[in-house]
């Protein structure tokens, strides 16, 4: 009796203690509606402006190009009817806990030994939802599995588990990144599509998903290839004669040299190449634009959303343009640039901010690094900052011929001009700026103010660094090529920025188009305001030379409007050319890529600025040349026989004297700092 008694009291103690662990199992348990970006109606496909397919984006990139999950109808049959053999036999017979294995798993987690008997469903479950807990055998862990595992399968049909779960599958190492899901493995492994993975190739990769490291020992698991197509026959998913064949082809896993007798057994297996399926695998997610690529996924987790990308079969239209992306790509390759240089170059429109080519890395013939500095690399401009200070001035009232004294600065801050020239007497707005003079910029700030050019800088888009003074106005502002050809498009729209974009449009797996929020804009000048600066920028490249070329005369392209201008940081460690002309704005960059110096003779005018006009001049090839329209009230300024720029209508016409009207060839030794 008293025995009874006992064992009665432990069977209420044990289902206490299992109530509890249950309770406390079902405590905060992730939405298993996250799986759906495992399940894509289909990938989400990317196009240019042309209609040309240039890649695809996903809910959940995990480095610079994502892993594209697919829909079951895009795999194989083979592949998944030989890791539901492999993994899971009784899969579409169970539900979602395999109850014997539940309870060899939770004895063996009692008594400290291991043991798996987990289904597909709370593989999937385990690897996604509950991926924090990983290494923790625990009854609460395998207990919560078991619950979401049974939500999961209320919600999802099987196929779609089943899609997820070949979705999140680890194949082994890419190189660059993981081997994730089928299309990473059919690539990486056999350098094709998953949808066309033959019977042998399927049950190979079957073999591979508990521990892909088998891939290197091919002889020594090649058995395992046997019991899984006779287990496929067993289960009626393959006939004998369909088993026989596999055997006997020829399988070579990329890198493997591997020889077979008529019967299908391997009589030598070489590796030649253990790099050989990274290769694979990098050429076949090469995208034709990778750079523009990623910015269009970063994007379209910001516009279109996480969920939406998640349900997949999106139709992705970009700003793209494959004429202005061609010619930037053959700008890159043909730069000629210092020794251990890269670049950064973005064009955009300056009308609707929509980025017409991207290009973040000099181009050669070996794949681009995934680092993009026209996008996400920040560095000083220089004097390609200049600009926005002068057409400030003009905002409050001064004109291009007014006069600002070019001569050293008392206080401490004593910058200098590049050639550490000076004039010693006052020079116009304009030339100052023809010949990038530091010392009469830096006193213009003093008389505009420096919290009103920070916060002009700031209204287009541009980085000001905390506690920078008079430094802004000669170029300690922070962009990258994208931001800075945005800020210069202002010039060509209006007085209007306009934040740029990668996104036309986007329509679902239906074909409806998807409401975006459209791109920020705001005015930062007026139209007449803006021309004035754009007119002054249009002097940089014309005004100097005796043969009508300024600093920067590269810029020029034949029959069209063309202002910008060059910018040089201390030490050599960045050059720049922005500009625009109708239709296009753009910057370049020029830097090493971990910063330092670069030789003391490189110029941003015969670096930077050759590279920005290749670009342009192809992206505007074949169509009829164009010339910027001055807006109404805006007045052309002639001195002695030259035209020396735009006044606001009504501005009092200052006396031109001859530092304006003095024209000649421009040389190394007049570029000033930051030039």
């Amino acid at each position: 009796m008293r025995r009874a008694l006992t064992i009665q009291a432990l069977l209420l103690a044990g289902i206490a203690l299992a109530t509890q662990a249950v309770r406390s199992a079902a405590h905060h348990l992730p939405n298993p509606e996250q799986l759906a970006a495992w399940m894509p109606a289909g990938p989400n496909r990317v196009y240019d402006r042309a209609g040309h397919l240039i890649g695809t984006v996903t809910a959940f990139p995990t480095d610079a190009t994502p892993h594209q999950a697919l829909p079951l109808n895009d795999v194989s049959p083979f592949l998944v009817d030989a890791v539901i053999t492999s993994e899971d036999r009784r899969f579409f017979e169970h539900g979602a806990v395999d109850l014997g294995g539940l309870g060899r798993a939770l004895l063996s987690s009692a008594t400290g030994r291991v043991q798996g008997g987990s289904t597909l469903t709370q593989q999937l479950v385990k690897n996604t939802l509950l991926r924090h807990l990983q290494g923790a055998r625990t009854i609460e862990r395998k207990l919560k599995e078991a619950l979401l595992a049974q939500q999961v399968e209320a919600r999802y049909t099987k196929r779609e588990i089943l899609s997820a779960y070949l979705n999140i599958v680890y194949w082994g190492s890419g190189g660059p990144a993981d081997l994730i899901g089928p299309q990473d493995a059919a690539r990486a492994y056999f350098g094709k599509d998953a949808a066309n993975l033959t019977l042998a190739e399927s049950v190979y990769l079957a073999t591979l998903v508990p521990s892909p490291r088998r891939y290197f020992e091919y002889r020594t698991y090649r058995p395992l290839m046997r019991s899984l197509l006779a287990r496929m026959v067993e289960d009626g998913r393959i006939t004998a004669a369909q088993a026989a064949a596999a055997w006997r082809a020829p399988l070579q896993p990329a890198g493997w040299r591997v020889r077979y007798d008529a019967n299908g057994n391997v009589t030598s297996a070489t590796l030649m190449n253990q790099h050989a399926k990274r290769r694979n695998f990098v050429a076949a997610r090469a995208a034709p634009h990778p750079h523009f690529l990623q910015a269009v996924q970063r994007e379209a987790l910001r516009r279109v959303g996480r969920d939406a990308l998640a349900r997949g079969g999106l139709n992705v239209y970009t700003t793209l343009d494959p004429q202005a992306q061609a010619a930037s790509e053959r700008a890159s390759r043909l730069a000629d640039i210092p020794d251990g240089a890269t670049l950064g170059l973005a064009l955009v429109d300056p009308a609707t901010g929509q980025v017409l080519a991207l290009v973040g890395q000099k181009l050669t013939d070996a794949p681009p690094a995934d680092w993009d500095n026209a996008t996400r690399a920040r560095r000083q401009v220089g004097s390609s900052a200049k600009p926005f200070l002068y057409t400030l001035a003009l905002e409050r009232g001064f004109t291009q011929v007014d006069r600002v004294l070019d001569a050293p600065l008392s206080g401490p801050y004593q910058p200098q001009n590049y050639d550490r020239h000076f004039l010693n007497e006052p020079v116009t707005l304009r030339y100052a700026l023809n010949h990038s003079l530091n010392l009469p910029t830096v006193r213009l700030a003093q008389q505009v103010g420096v919290p009103a050019l920070r916060a002009k800088l700031q209204t287009l888009g541009l980085r000001t660094p905390p506690g920078a003074g008079l430094s802004l106005a000669i170029g300690t502002v922070e962009a990258s090529p994208l931001q800075l050809a945005s800020a210069y498009a202002t010039f060509a729209n209006g007085g209007v920025w306009t934040e740029p974009t990668f996104i036309a449009r986007v329509t679902n797996v239906h074909g409806q188009t998807l409401p975006l929020p459209a791109p920020a804009q705001r005015r930062v000048w007026s139209a007449q305001t803006a021309f004035l600066g754009l007119d002054m920028l249009r002097g940089v490249v014309n005004d100097l030379g005796a043969d009508g070329g300024g600093l920067a005369w590269r810029a020029r392209i034949l029959g069209w409007d063309v202002a910008g201008k060059t910018g040089t940081t201390n030490d050599v460690r960045d050059l720049w050319f922005a500009g625009v002309t109708p239709g296009v704005a753009g910057a370049v960059w020029v830097g090493r890529q971990a910063g330092g110096s670069l030789p003391q003779n490189a110029y941003s005018g015969d670096v930077a600025t050759p590279i920005w006009q290749s670009a342009v001049a192809g992206t505007v090839a074949g169509r009829p040349p164009l010339m910027f329209e001055a807006p109404r009230g805006a007045v052309q300024v002639w001195a002695q026989g030259h035209p020396v720029g735009f006044l606001a209508d009504g501005d009092d016409l200052h006396p031109v004297g001859a530092p304006v009207a003095h024209v000649r060839p421009a040389s190394h030794e007049d570029r000033p700092a930051g030039h």
